[in-house]
């Protein structure tokens, strides 16, 4: 009879440690499948960080400004740069930039990244509305910009449309690798030759060719309101 009884103890004691080890494993796996989800969801989120990254890095370069002038066949043959100016207002040349009624005709601002190998550059404006009518031109620039009222009225004479009409100005800057002789065209003067006075820049001061390094363009408005 003791001995049944020892048996039975004995056994039961096993039975218990059976059931603990299992429920131990259990906990265990249970622990380790908690850790394997929380690590694939910092994998994820890891994954979509850096895919959101991607997209931002993907984003600012894709909104980098990339002058393309194709549509101009007076400097399309020409590798493009963008033009600034601060003398813009919602597309319309400021008043002081203009020759009418007794506004200064004060010369734009103007401003580009500088052209590797440029040694100077070369500015024409002219209103394409009126027969490519001469307004500016200024040679031997030799830094990326220049401020307003730079250049004196033997090289600029601001807009000055018919009263009431409103007339499109092109600014033409064109990138030297070494200056030229001089540069054609009159000021005041139609010019719808103006691709052809670009093109001659592209032989310098000594007879070389292959000059022109690069062209670039801002176009902006003006209406004669007085």
């Amino acid at each position: 009879m003791k001995k049944r009884i020892l048996a039975g103890i004995l056994c039961g004691a096993v039975v218990l440690s059976l059931v603990g080890c299992g429920s131990k494993d259990k906990e265990s796996t249970s622990a380790l499948g908690t850790s394997a989800t929380q690590a694939a969801a910092s994998d994820t989120t890891a994954d979509n960080s850096a895919s959101d990254a991607a997209s931002d890095t993907t984003a600012t370069e894709t909104a980098a400004p990339v002058a393309d002038y194709s549509d101009d066949e007076n400097i399309n043959q020409y590798s493009a740069f963008a033009v600034r100016s601060e003398s813009l207002h919602d597309g319309h040349w400021d008043d002081e930039n203009s020759n009418a009624g007794s506004n200064k005709s004060l010369s734009p601002d103007l401003s580009w990244d500088p052209v590797e190998g440029a040694s100077c550059y070369v500015v024409y404006m002219v209103d394409v509305s009126a027969n490519y009518f001469l307004h500016w031109k200024q040679d031997n620039i030799t830094e990326p910009k220049v401020a307003e009222g730079f250049s004196d009225r033997r090289h600029y004479v601001g807009p000055y449309p018919p009263k009431g009409s409103t007339h499109n100005y092109v600014v033409y800057v064109i990138a030297l690798k070494n200056p030229v002789e001089k540069i054609q065209g009159s000021l005041r003067d139609g010019c719808p030759q103006i691709g052809d006075f670009i093109k001659a820049l592209d032989t310098d001061k000594d007879g070389n060719t292959g000059n022109i390094l690069g062209a670039g363009k801002i176009s902006g408005l003006f209406k004669d309101n007085v």
